[in-house]
């Protein structure tokens, strides 16, 4: 059984004379454990993908099972608690909260837990440790540089073990060193068994991941394996 198993998966916008299919009929499945990317350029309907992945967005067709289970049938309380406990997103703007310390936004996803406050310091003091980011804990996002604030993203991603990593266009908004710096602990969440999946319209990046599904027009037009 995969982990993730899409079967023709539409999202089509305005439906009608005027419609847009931003994804159109999308079949694809990822193993435990498979780093994933999703290439595309802007407008392919890879972000759409990750949405629907991410369970921020609902097809308009098709079905989408998740570790077995078909997300349609499940309430909103449910997905919230899978959002929550088995994905980790990291985005392209970091998403950090200006007015909290870099381990305060560690801990964030974790308050909404309700776990324990020593049981989240112990989390994001672990997760910005494997970030090499645990030196500027108490430092505010506006003390950091982009590269650092990507990581602090990465390390609130990771902080509470989610089996799935979701990043969109994590190295975009940063220098090709600092980005490959984010590819590589990437990898290593990878080989600590973490499933990744990571879009990006950048082919250089694509070429350091093992398996790449390329979209484009919201149709899957390739699906090969670099090494």
């Amino acid at each position: 059984m995969s982990l993730i198993e899409l079967n023709n998966i539409s999202k089509i916008y305005n439906p009608g004379e005027n419609e847009v299919r931003a994804l159109d009929a999308v079949s694809l499945e990822i193993d435990f454990g498979e780093f994933v990317g999703i290439v595309g350029q802007s407008g392919s309907g890879k972000s759409t993908l990750m949405n629907i992945l991410g369970l921020l967005d609902v097809p308009t067709s098709g079905t989408y099972k998740l570790d077995g289970k078909y997300v349609d049938e499940l309430d909103d309380d449910s997905l919230s608690e899978i959002r929550n406990k088995e994905i980790g997103f990291i985005f392209q703007g970091f998403n950090l909260i200006s007015n909290l310390t870099a381990r305060e936004n560690v801990e964030l996803p974790l308050v909404y837990r309700g776990m324990p406050a020593d049981e989240r310091r112990e989390l994001s003091r672990v997760a910005l440790e494997k970030v090499g980011m645990l030196h500027r804990e108490k430092h505010l996002p506006s003390q950091l540089s982009g590269g650092q604030q990507q990581r602090i993203a990465i390390a609130r991603a990771i902080a509470a073990a989610p089996p799935i990593i979701l990043a969109d266009e994590p190295t975009g908004n940063l220098d090709s060193k600092t980005g490959d710096e984010v590819m590589r602990i990437l990898h290593e969440l990878n080989a600590e068994g973490r499933t990744i999946v990571l879009i990006t319209h950048d082919n250089q990046i694509a070429s350091g991941i093992k398996r790449n599904i390329r979209i484009h027009d919201g149709r899957i037009v390739d699906d090969y394996f670099n090494f």
